[in-house]
């Protein structure tokens, strides 16, 4: 028997926003059309009569439109000087009128459409039956255009549906696998192989997110599927729809930021995990590492705690011998837990409290970092300029948080004094908005140069001017919710150490079996760092010095351009 016949559906909602759009400007046009006709004849009527004649209106609405469009029969004409030079005005502001009117009708209305129903025939309304074990990325955002072009990195195989026949085709012009449909169908999840799929993930409004899992849920009850939410309140109600797997950006975003805090006393940080093995970050900041060369910090840890990379700035400095370690360096480690608590005790800067955390905004963002902070023992003061949100918006739902809040703008001096700025361990830069985010964190950085400031980013061109502006480290919601969702996948598993470096996994080439773990021509050539080799059972090695015949994917360090370059160079010959 073969597939259901999908029922007619009315126009999609982008269907329906398209030809609003469309159709308003046309209503202008017609108004201001005839609201000129109808003035015209009426002082036409005025003048004929001031020259003695009579016309009905029918006459006057006939000589209004064959004088505007230049067609001038001369049946009715004007004998006085006024009604003349009126004439002459008809005439040029008629021609002006189609000069405007006449392209934006054929354009709007027949050549936008022809091209529209060009691009919606030749978008793929299904993806391939061979297709599976992919993913389906819902709508087009921030998050999913940083999962796609990860995809795109690794050849990892990616489905994008999308409601919209334009933007459809504009993605499908970009070179990829897109599918057109109505979000509430359950034909374009089928057509999309929903249920040959990986995992669906899904990052629009929680409204639609719930619908979207919903509606996966009749294709098919077993695939994971992951949406994001913005309220508490949406979270249990997403798990009814359907969703496995609910993301809580803002409060993510929060945790992540609150969690490259290294604060005053070398305390190591948890960032992310490869099976066992913990990777972790900690500042050498008043610690007894500071002063001494990468080789004689390697020889005093007792542990089995490996230094995967030193990082200044949010930039990774090379791992050689020779390096020297400085109040400002931050080591990214790599070890079992009881390992890390053995370098914490060696290395713990004193037993003194941390200094309280800045929280620059008190949006979700600079709560969830709140609680976070919290949760480590690490007290923290808001600084939020609309009195009476904080508070409003802290309950039992969201956890509580040990902080105070401090009203005012975050840009004055006065304000930050308060706040306590001078004796802070760090400060989170949460707002919205990457031109006050730069703002805040030039600010900051000149009122302490010394400080740790942690900034947010909106958009991914943002990112390397908040460094510049003096961050020591940058996250995003694209970045944090694409790592969620890639790691949720089941996809080659990854760490965010900060925005533009990763900790990524890659297949072993043959080429560097037998080769130096840390080959100079491999960071030569690519900007990426090999920290690990991985086995066959998947556990990390740190301790060989080359490269074994028995290792089947390497552990890398880099940024997107470098990961793209390894494996353009490397990767081909890791597939013969």
């Amino acid at each position: 028997m073969g597939d259901p016949i999908e029922p007619r559906r009315g126009p999609s909602r982008a269907d329906r926003r398209t030809a609003r759009r469309r159709l308003g400007p046309g209503l202008v046009f017609l108004v201001v059309g005839l609201t000129m006709i109808g003035g015209y004849a009426t002082i036409f009527h005025a003048l004929m009569a001031r020259e003695g004649r009579e016309y009905s209106w029918i006459s006057a609405v006939y000589w209004a439109i064959t004088t505007m469009t230049t067609l001038g029969y001369g049946d009715v004409t004007f004998e006085s000087d006024a009604g003349r030079l009126f004439s002459l005005l008809v005439l040029l502001s008629g021609v002006v009128f189609l000069l405007v009117l006449l392209p934006f009708f054929v354009i709007n209305y027949m050549v936008t459409p022809w091209l529209d129903m060009r691009h919606t025939a030749r978008t793929p309304r299904k993806v391939s039956p061979q297709l599976r074990d992919h993913v389906i990325l819902v709508g087009s955002n921030a998050v999913t255009q940083t999962f796609i072009a990860r995809a795109e990195r690794s050849g990892a195989p990616a489905v994008m549906v999308v409601e919209d026949p334009v933007e459809a085709g504009r993605l499908h012009d970009l070179g990829l696998q897109v599918v057109v449909g109505p979000l509430d169908s359950a034909y374009t999840y089928r057509n999309a192989g929903a249920d040959r799929a990986k995992l669906i993930a899904s990052t629009l409004s929680d409204t639609a997110n719930t619908n979207v899992a919903f509606t996966v849920r009749q294709v098919s009850g077993e695939v994971p599927i992951a949406v994001t939410a913005e309220k508490w309140a949406s979270v249990d109600v997403l798990g009814l729809a359907g969703a496995d797997h609910v993301l809580q950006l803002g409060a993510e975003l929060g945790t992540e930021m609150a969690g490259r805090v290294l604060g005053s006393t070398g305390q190591v940080h948890r960032i992310g995990s490869f099976g066992s093995t913990v990777i972790a970050e900690a500042a050498a900041r008043g610690t007894s590492l500071v002063g001494r060369t990468l080789a004689e910090a390697t020889a005093e840890i007792s542990s089995r705690v490996r230094i995967l990379a030193i990082m200044r700035k949010g930039r990774l400095r090379p791992l050689k011998p020779e390096q020297r370690i400085t109040e400002n360096t931050v080591l990214i480690l790599a070890g079992e837990v009881e390992d890390l608590a053995v370098f914490d005790a060696a290395f713990l800067a004193g037993q003194q409290l941390e200094a309280p955390v800045v929280i620059l905004g008190g949006g979700r963002v600079g709560r969830a970092a709140s609680r976070a902070l919290s949760e480590d023992g690490v007290p923290s003061m808001i600084v939020e300029q609309i009195p009476g949100r904080v508070e409003a918006s802290t309950g039992a739902r969201e956890g509580t948080a040990s902080y105070q809040v401090v009203h005012g703008d975050a840009a004055d001096q006065r304000v930050l004094r308060e706040a306590g700025l001078q004796e802070a361990s760090g400060v989170l830069v949460t707002p919205h908005d990457d031109d006050l985010n730069v703002y805040l964190t030039l600010y900051c950085r000149r009122l302490r140069p010394e400080l740790q400031i942690v900034s947010r980013a909106t958009y991914e061109r943002n990112v390397a001017t908040l460094y510049r502006a003096g961050a020591d480290s940058v996250l995003s919601y694209a970045t944090i919710g694409a790592t969620d969702l890639w790691n949720h996948a089941g996809l080659s598993h990854r760490v965010l150490i900060a925005e533009g470096n990763e900790l990524f996994l890659v297949p072993c080439p043959r080429v560097l079996v037998r080769r130096s773990v840390r080959n100079s021509e491999v960071h030569r050539r690519t900007g990426c760092h090999i920290v690990a080799v991985a086995g066959e059972d998947g556990t990390l090695s740190y301790d060989s010095e080359s490269i074994p015949s028995g290792a089947v994917k390497l552990l890398l360090l880099g940024d997107r351009h470098a990961e793209r370059i390894f494996r353009e160079t490397y990767l081909p010959l890791a597939r013969r």
